[in-house]
């Protein structure tokens, strides 16, 4: 397997492409087109062009191909075979026109996908010949081509490259991944598709272009539209103030949250749901047009455009929770106790609980140890040393 191809420039020769038989449904194409052609418009292929040959004197179709050289009065078997010797730019020019079809986010996902718009045909090619890879967040996307220039890939998850198709369980409808992203390893049902903790173990070993496009987008949904808004200059982004003064009905709380006090707390939330480790989308939006977070917007390959749904329904919570005033409470802990409420802490808020054995209890987070410092410090009502959330009813506040 390769990434996208790059021509060398200091190998001087193009690389061969592997043989190609050129499909009746390419050439039929071919001619469907110059039937519609414009005069004086060739039909443009990468190294030639074709064109109808009108000259008046001719009595049947007749065809001009120009390829520094020009070659008139082709019959259409003539073309046919002119067309066979150059069937790799003849079966991608059918591939991305015909099969693939209009400008627009797929097209521009699947030419990403092999570097269609950075590299030869050849190139191309005999680099899809051997496979080329990309990833899209947590996926492994493989494209590769038959003998008859047809594109071909495997989708899966990043953790089963190089997995057997035999070993995983293998889908053609790509309206299948619905059901594969529901949930994670664990069975926990997955709220944010772009979070990750995609489950793997399964594979789409053979899809055609369009069926491709749609099981990414089943699986990370608005992603390649997004990317490719941006790519285009074309990217909307609403930012935190925007998408909180829009809110209704029981999340018209959160618009609350803003007093004119800053914006810390939104650093909060950024740091909280859209960090790398959270969420596969690299955050765009900002507290507003005119003011960035503090917080970083994360790597990810495709851009997050505004506040999400996780994000909206979160930020309603800890605007009820900031609400509250704070109260003054005092505990005795050893400083060994201490780190390992902060040990606690950080191994829930980075998902690492489950990565903490039994047997280590040298890990502040380690279940033995949290277990004896709650009977330690815990009393019969579950109250950390003894100290109620709530002041008595007697008790002054």
């Amino acid at each position: 397997m390769s990434e996208p191809a790059e021509e060398s420039a200091d190998s001087g020769a193009a690389p061969e492409p592997p043989d190609i038989d050129l499909p009746s449904d390419a050439f039929d194409a071919v001619l469907d087109a110059l039937s519609d052609h414009t005069p004086g418009d060739p039909l443009r292929f990468e190294g030639f062009s074709v064109a109808p040959d009108l000259r008046g004197d001719i009595d049947e179709d007749r065809y001009v191909l120009a390829d520094g050289d020009r070659r008139t009065g082709l019959t259409e078997g003539e073309l046919h075979e002119a067309l066979a010797e150059r069937a790799p730019a003849v079966t991608d020019w059918y591939a991305f026109e015909r099969v693939v079809g209009e400008f627009g986010p797929r097209r521009a996902f699947l030419r990403w996908l092999e570097d269609a718009d950075g590299a030869t045909v050849a190139t191309r090619y005999a680099a899809l010949a051997e496979g080329v890879e990309r990833a899209w967040g947590e996926l492994r996307i493989t494209a590769t081509l038959t003998d008859r220039g047809e594109r071909r890939y495997d989708v899966r998850h990043a953790d089963d490259a190089g997995v057997s198709v035999d070993e995983l369980d293998a889908h053609e409808d790509p309206l299948d991944a619905r059901d594969l992203v529901r949930y994670d390893e664990q069975g926990r049902y997955r709220p944010l598709k772009t979070a990750p903790s995609l489950a793997g173990g399964w594979v789409f070993p053979e899809l055609g272009p369009r069926d491709a496009y749609e099981a990414v987008e089943t699986i990370y949904p608005a992603t390649v539209a997004n990317w490719h808004r941006e790519r285009e200059g074309e990217l909307d982004v609403n930012h935190w103030r925007e998408t909180m003064a829009r809110q209704s009905g029981i999340y018209g709380v959160v618009k609350t949250w803003d007093r004119g006090e800053g914006y810390e707390h939104v650093n909060w939330v950024a740091e909280a749901c859209c960090d790398d480790s959270q969420c596969l989308k690299r955050r765009e939006w900002e507290y507003d047009d005119e003011t960035d977070l503090d917080v970083d917007g994360g790597d990810g390959a495709f851009p997050c455009r505004e506040p999400c749904s996780v994000v909206v329904s979160a930020a309603r919570k800890w605007t009820r929770l900031e609400s509250e005033q704070p109260r003054t409470y005092e505990f005795e802990l050893t400083p060994s106790e201490k780190e390992q409420v902060e040990d606690i802490i950080d191994a829930v808020a980075d998902g690492r609980i489950d990565e903490i054995r039994e047997a280590d209890t040298k890990e502040g987070a380690n279940r033995y140890r949290t277990r004896f410092l709650r009977a330690k410090l815990f009393d019969g009502d579950g109250n950390l040393a003894g100290v109620p959330t709530e002041p008595d009813e007697n008790d002054e506040e």
